[in-house]
């Protein structure tokens, strides 16, 4: 039952990443500035984790902390600060639906980095390494699919369908690309921030603590960025209209939810179980832009998405294999424990 929680939340975070990534997409083309938008959301965040912070742990003592784990965070700060930003200048030139298409490739990054970082097994001899190798590859092939190649649409859209006057994706083929290299960079980034966010979180269990300070962070370090990159200071103040909307989204589902929901798994099964996830936003995704931002599906975009499902469950599979035997191995080596009862050992003489 809590396995079906777990991977209830995960698939729930997913759906909720894919409305973000729509709200946010359209405040940007309301002329929202990325910078702020990361600055004033993970700001929000950290407001509303604090109080959540010192209720948890008003009678909980913290683990203690050490220069090395300050160092840790400082670096899992810098990182969530550059996955935002590619992130949301990604999706600024490009589309949400690519902006999940791209997350596909996490799985894929996360295993290769999880292999060198020594947190998951290399062993062509088992079935479940060579199942998470070839879903890795199916994965990297599919989002390449979805990127490169359109072909024939399925479902042509018109204009008259779109939720929102302006187009929503970009309609040149330059912003196209670039706004797939800069999603493509934050797939990298994120995959790396897993493996760090895995080895605070066994050093440190303290998850709130841990997407609190990051999310203070994030915020002072978008401080400049934000007042270099804004000419009008009007820009910074907020109204009740769809930027407030998407910081709040973000705030809220984004920065706080989902972090302190992975950081937690991750400590628990490792950065992999968390990432394989990713590829299940684009059905979401697809729906999404579909309905309300107007997108057309293609053909490149159906082939690309049932190639890196494929890849999704052979990785999923590969990993059930490998629990199963551990948890064999675990079961041997108690049945031949040393440390036994002593009535076991003793005979009945009638």
């Amino acid at each position: 039952m809590r396995e079906l929680c777990v991977v209830a939340l995960l698939l729930a975070i997913e759906f909720l990443d894919v409305i973000v990534y729509t709200v946010s997409k359209a405040a940007m083309t309301k002329g929202m500035n990325d910078f702020v938008f990361v600055m004033y959301s993970n700001a929000f965040a950290s407001f509303l984790l604090l109080p959540l912070t010192v209720f948890f742990h008003r009678k909980r003592d913290l683990p203690p902390l050490t220069y090395c784990i300050v160092a840790q965070i400082f670096f899992n700060g810098l990182l969530s600060c550059s996955v935002q930003m590619l992130r949301f200048f990604g999706i600024g030139f490009s589309s949400p639906t690519l902006a999940t298409a791209m997350s596909d490739l996490i799985p894929a990054f996360t295993f290769i980095l999880a292999i060198l970082f020594r947190m998951e097994k290399l062993d062509w001899k088992t079935n479940s390494t060579r199942a998470k190798s070839i879903g890795t590859f199916l994965s990297i092939i599919g989002a390449l699919i979805i990127t490169l190649y359109k072909g024939q649409a399925i479902i042509q859209n018109h204009p008259s369908n779109k939720l929102y006057p302006k187009n929503l994706v970009s309609s040149e083929q330059f912003d196209w690309v670039v706004g797939a290299v800069l999603l493509a960079g934050h797939s990298i980034v994120l995959s790396l921030l897993f493996i760090v966010q895995t080895w605070i979180i066994r050093n440190y269990p303290a998850e709130l603590v841990v997407v609190l300070t990051r999310g203070v962070l994030v915020a002072l370090l978008s401080v400049p960025a934000s007042l270099i990159s804004v000419e009008d200071p009007k820009a910074l103040r907020l109204g009740f209209d769809v930027q407030l909307i998407a910081i709040g989204c973000q705030a809220i589902f984004s920065v706080s939810f989902r972090s302190v929901v992975h950081i937690w798994v991750m400590g628990k099964k490792g950065p992999l179980y968390v990432a394989m996830y990713k590829p299940i936003g684009i059905v979401f995704a697809a729906i999404m832009g579909i309905s309300f931002l107007g997108d057309s599906l293609y053909l490149g975009s159906v082939l690309g998405a049932a190639i890196v499902v494929i890849g999704f469950y052979a990785v999923l599979w590969g990993k059930s294999q490998e629990r199963t035997k551990e948890e064999s191995e675990v079961q041997t080596l108690e049945s031949y424990s040393p440390v036994v009862p002593l009535l076991q050992n003793k005979t009945v003489e009638e």
